[in-house]
């Protein structure tokens, strides 16, 4: 994995090979990145990073000037991996391990963006639970919005705050805002 942009711009980072991870790719992760760089300047705003996995996200935001991201994972390696990564590179970056779904029911905090990369298998209705918790408990701020990262074969169309959804290659995000 490569951080794309930024103060890192071309950092090569390899994570352990036992974490249970599917990285964003370079040209999913590029596509997104290009689409945010013209809504928000990123040095003002907070990111949440659910299922982080290995920070992939998480470094892309730090890296083009986010101070304030918080990433949460389930999974005590992936935690610890994006912990060490952040202090080698002094990085912002909050990590917390918790079960994602525990964690959005108890949050009291708002974001700017919140990234969800949950495992390509889960349910409809698994990665509709994500969109459901933001908006239930207002973890979004004003223009703030949620990103739902899925495989090209689950389809969130319908889902209520959907805007759109954008697909590079096997992988699509789904956007949803405040409506």
């Amino acid at each position: 994995m490569r951080i794309i942009s930024g103060k890192y711009k071309g950092k090569r980072l390899t994570a352990p090979k036992k974490l249970p991870v599917r990285p964003t790719t370079d040209i999913a992760k590029e596509g997104l990145f290009n689409i945010l760089t013209n809504v928000y300047d990123f040095a003002e705003i907070s990111i949440l990073d659910l299922f982080s996995g290995t920070g992939n996200i998480s470094y892309e935001f730090a890296s083009r000037g986010s101070k304030n991201i918080i990433a949460v994972d389930g999974h005590y390696a992936c935690v610890g991996y994006i912990k060490n990564v952040a202090k080698e590179l002094d990085l912002p970056i909050h990590t917390i391990k918790s079960d994602v779904y525990d964690y959005l029911k108890k949050v009291k905090t708002k974001a700017d963006i919140i990234f969800a990369d949950p495992p390509y298998d889960f349910t409809t209705d698994q990665f509709l639970e994500i969109a459901t918790l933001v908006f239930e408990n207002n973890l979004l701020n004003e223009e703030g919005i949620l990103i739902i990262e899925h495989s090209k074969h689950t389809s969130l169309e319908g889902a209520v705050n959907l805007r759109n959804s954008r697909k590079y290659g096997g992988s699509v995000f789904s956007f949803f805002e405040n409506i």
